[in-house]
């Protein structure tokens, strides 16, 4: 039976503590853990066959037997270290007065963009519990699924990030509206933004209450933001959310991760996550140096890599954690995007493998 929803969930002490929880903390690890954002998904081919009975993404990922189902397939398959919720940055909007829909073919739609400042006052405090029960009750399972075998990881989005679906109604190119509202009504989107941190930092204290162990969050469209606008709309709601869990659940290691981050890297640190995962526009080394001492490192290997050849991948995993381990930080192997739709599943096993015995190969 699962643990009550106002129960934290605890890691068992009668066994070892997964990899990366011991590796986050600085433990001596024989390698460092392995984990591949977008690991449950489409390139599987039982995804692909429990896609064609359940064939929205929202019913796959808010009914609570198959968003378990999905997170534990690549478990089942492949063994990582980190067994990430399969969900969507997405799902707590309606329990923020925001409805929303993903469609096949065009992705997230929100039929009513929120673009003034009466519109902002109509999105409500977030309760996760309230909106989005299936998430927890799957964080919880899944605890007792992986028990000390690997982390669970939950995630969320960053408050600009779900801004511009927010703004935008939907996925971007130009990313025009939320721009517009930038540099025109700057006090709007502030207000937008400051809502959201809140929120956020509410879901993430629910996830790290329901069983994660590790929190990621995603800025994904930050880097369309100039790095010093990024100073203005992103950087400073990211840390509000980092400060304001910190008060309460200081000992949860946060991993922030941001697309194409290369100019970014310096501001990542300002809003003092955990860990910092390195996209693969970042030389790893360089990136390490630039955010400084003090942080955990995560990717940063091209999942394009994964169409190559045994040796090709071979090569890219063991250069990506000899070059982490050259710096001397705490490293999670993991990709430096997510996994691409189409990659061969015997690839990524192969990956998982060198991985896994990287300290016999190097």
């Amino acid at each position: 039976m699962a643990a009550a929803a106002t129960e934290p969930v605890t890691a068992s002490t009668t066994a070892a503590e997964p990899l990366m929880m011991r590796a986050l903390r600085g433990d001596a690890v024989e390698r460092p853990p392995v984990w591949m954002m977008r690991q449950a998904g489409r390139y599987m081919k039982v995804y692909q066959d429990l896609c064609k009975k359940h064939t929205t993404f929202r019913e796959r990922s808010e009914n609570v037997n198959l968003a378990v189902e999905i997170s534990l397939q690549p478990w089942l398959a492949f063994k990582p270290d980190g067994v990430i919720l399969f969900s969507d940055i997405l799902t707590p909007l309606t329990g923020m007065n925001i409805p929303f829909d993903i469609t096949a073919g065009k992705g997230p739609v929100i039929a009513e963009p929120i673009r003034t400042l009466e519109q902002v006052k109509q999105v409500t405090k977030l309760d996760a519990e309230g909106a989005c029960p299936f998430v927890g009750e799957s964080l919880r399972i899944l605890r007792k699924e992986v028990g000390n075998e690997a982390a669970v990881l939950g995630f969320v989005g960053a408050p600009f990030t779900l801004a511009t679906y927010i703004v935008e109604g939907g996925s971007s190119k130009s990313f025009a509206h939320i721009k517009k509202m930038a540099f025109a009504s700057p006090e709007v989107l502030h207000a937008l933004l400051d809502k959201l941190a809140d929120n956020v930092a509410d879901y993430v204290r629910y996830q790290a209450d329901a069983g994660a162990q590790v929190v990621q969050i995603f800025d994904s469209w930050a880097s369309h933001l100039s790095p010093q606008d990024f100073d203005v709309f992103s950087g400073p709601y990211i840390k509000k959310v980092i400060d304001s869990v910190k008060k309460t659940h200081p000992s949860l290691p946060i991993i922030l991760y941001i697309s194409g981050s290369g100019g970014l890297m310096e501001r990542m640190a300002a809003a003092n996550p955990d860990i910092i995962s390195i996209d693969q526009s970042v030389d790893i080394v360089d990136g390490i140096k630039r955010v400084g001492s003090g942080f955990a490192i995560q990717g940063n290997m091209d999942p394009g890599v994964l169409f190559g050849s045994k040796d090709v991948i071979e090569a890219r995993v063991l250069d990506t954690i000899r070059r982490a381990k050259s710096q001397g930080v705490r490293h999670i192997m993991n990709l430096g995007h997510g996994v691409l739709p189409g990659t061969p599943e015997e690839n990524v096993a192969h990956y998982f493998e060198v991985a896994r015995t990287a300290h016999e190969r190097l």
